[in-house]
């Protein structure tokens, strides 16, 4: 994990930082508070935005009408033939297993997650389920305590007693 002062998120630097831009232009402060909001996506920005030119790179070298030598065999991911089959056969392959194993990853994500909410879900209802015992039980003692000298006043202050019957 890389430790960087400037990163896309809402540090003392940054903050600086996009306040120094609003002070000498406010496009700089603007362009500090996109930083900071999309720049994790900037990654995958750059990306798209290298497969967007590498297609239009080869339908340029492909010509005006998309006739090309390599027109027959286009690899489905977007990226540039290397010219071998066998090796563009190979990482199609390989890319393919890749997508499996990210999407088995994913899975067992998703299944930790599920594992993890049940885990605090159940430690929320035993916390809960303890805190209602103490309390009822908490509840019940003072009750009780208030039970006791009310049934007592009933007793001795109810009525005389009759004497002779």
């Amino acid at each position: 994990m890389t430790n960087t002062l400037i990163r896309p998120a809402w540090t003392p630097v940054t903050i600086a930082m996009m306040i120094i831009g609003f002070v000498i232009w406010w496009p700089l402060g603007l362009a500090m508070i996109a930083y900071i909001i999309w720049g994790d996506r900037l990654d995958e920005l750059k990306s798209e935005v290298n497969v967007a030119t590498d297609k239009a790179g080869e339908k340029m070298r492909s010509g005006a009408w998309g006739c090309s030598r390599r027109s027959h065999h286009r690899p489905s991911r977007g990226f540039s033939g290397s010219g071998n089959v066998a090796f563009d056969e190979w990482r199609e392959a390989e890319l393919i297993r890749l997508d499996e194993e990210r999407r088995k990853l994913e899975e067992m994500r998703r299944e930790f997650e599920e594992y993890s909410r049940e885990l605090r879900r159940a430690k929320d209802k035993e916390e809960f389920d303890r805190f209602m015992n103490s309390h009822t039980s908490a509840k019940d003692v003072t009750d009780v305590a208030e039970e006791k000298p009310a049934k007592s006043k009933k007793k001795s202050g109810g009525g005389k007693s009759i004497p002779g019957v």
